[in-house]
């Protein structure tokens, strides 16, 4: 009874355009009323430790670097070295916007922010080579889910919170199936190109390559001074994210003078007010799983698993799916929180780590941006060009299949997530 009235009292309260932060929080001191399982004590408690964690900071310095990087040029340049990469090969746009994708990523840890920096650059400029309008939006808007592949990752800094997980490690497991991602794209890409015979018409020369890749390579200089510094020992994964921002002030303001006081200041609020928002969600989630765990959800969830079947390949399928529908319909971070711990207790009992799930997560969430009816991303790239969604979203069905197949890989193959971090322990 008293899970039906929180499931339903927070579907109603989200299909009525509630806060997300309230519809999470009301239906906890609803139950509390229906079935009190505990104190409203106990559950401001909860509020509180679901959000007083170190590891916390670290977003909003990622988010004020990645914005610092995008303002300050990085994303023009990081553009500028990936278009010096491809000629005149079939679809050599695509790639670049692939790889840009790939390149901010590594500098901002956001999908969004990935969709607005990149796609306003190459949206207009695929177009201007023949690409189809609606092909470059949705190429751009399903690229951007590896903002939040890519190391650094927010979502995957939620993750090692909730689930006391190392984010250096998670950082590290996310980056062979980012690359993994990319070249899936890039394959839709070229059979899209090959099709329509799109070619690229920038002549290939190392010349440019040099000078492309000198002009940026204070942008990419950025990871590895975060992976660097977590994996010697110098600084732990929140410290990094503050050497970066640092790091990104001096880059912006000073070497590239592109960024100005006033603008870290617009930063400044902006990134404040999103972690506002981001706590609210935060703590609310955290008293939801833990409200959970008190009535035996977590329990009931496990046991019918167990009874389900004991195949590891089916379980991890059906978690694939499970995550799938939950990336549609819920934001990043609660889904995370709430959603995280339950299904890590029934993968862990099939001999899945929290790492390799880790991994598994994001990527489902990272998918999630790019499919109705949240499609973050997809809404984003809409903005910016003004074609009707859905047939953006239509054009990015390969690109989302092309998603789910990589997911379903990670899943099948634990090595592919886990690999690097076990070869760098040794």
């Amino acid at each position: 009874m008293a899970v039906a009235v929180m499931f339903g009292s927070m579907v109603i309260m989200m299909a009525i355009g509630v806060p997300l932060g309230v519809c999470l929080i009301a239906p906890c001191f609803l139950m509390l009323l229906v079935n009190p399982l505990t104190s409203v004590e106990f559950l401001a408690q909860v509020f509180y430790s679901g959000t007083a964690s170190f590891s916390m900071i670290a977003i909003p310095f990622f988010m004020i670097c990645g914005d610092i990087m995008n303002l300050g040029g990085i994303s023009k340049r990081l553009v500028k070295l990936a278009n010096a990469c491809f000629g005149k090969i079939t679809g050599s746009l695509g790639y670049v916007a692939i790889l840009s994708c790939m390149f901010f990523g590594a500098v901002s840890g956001s999908a969004v922010a990935t969709v607005a920096a990149i796609g306003g650059i190459m949206i207009p400029e695929m177009v201007r080579e023949g690409y189809d309008k609606f092909y470059a939006t949705a190429l751009c808007a399903c690229a951007g889910g590896l903002g939040i592949i890519v190391p650094p990752s927010y979502p995957l800094v939620i993750y090692g919170i909730t689930v006391n997980e190392s984010i250096g490690d998670l950082f590290l497991a996310g980056t062979v199936p980012a690359i993994l991602v990319g070249i899936a794209l890039c394959i839709v890409n070229y059979f899209y190109c090959k099709k329509h015979n799109i070619r690229g018409h920038e002549t290939f020369s190392w010349k440019n390559v040099g000078k492309a890749f000198v002009d940026a390579i204070l942008a990419l200089l950025m990871p590895i001074i975060i992976l660097g510094g977590i994996y010697s020992g110098v600084f732990s994964a929140t410290e990094s994210a503050v050497v970066a921002t640092i790091y990104g002030i001096i880059i912006g303001c000073f070497v590239y003078k592109e960024v100005s006081f006033k603008d870290l200041w617009k930063m400044y609020k902006n990134t404040a007010t999103f972690s506002g928002g981001m706590m609210l969600t935060v703590a609310p989630a955290t008293a939801v799983g833990t409200m959970f765990a008190y009535m035996g959800v977590t329990a009931a969830i496990n046991s019918f698993f167990l009874d389900l079947t004991s195949s590891r390949v089916i379980v991890m399928l059906i978690m694939v799916v499970i995550l799938f529908l939950i990336g549609m319909f819920l934001q990043t971070t609660p889904a995370i929180v709430i959603f995280g711990p339950v299904l890590l207790n029934v993968v862990r009992q099939y001999g899945i780590s929290t790492l390799q799930f880790g991994i598994i997560m994001d990527l489902a969430l990272a998918i999630g941006f790019c499919t109705p009816p949240v499609c973050a991303n997809m809404f984003v790239a809409q903005s910016m060009t003004g074609l009707p969604l859905l047939k953006i979203v239509k054009r990015g069905i390969p690109f989302i299949i092309a998603l789910v197949v990589c997911l379903i890989i990670v899943c099948l193959f634990p090595e592919i997530s886990s690999g690097l971090v076990t070869l760098l322990r040794k």
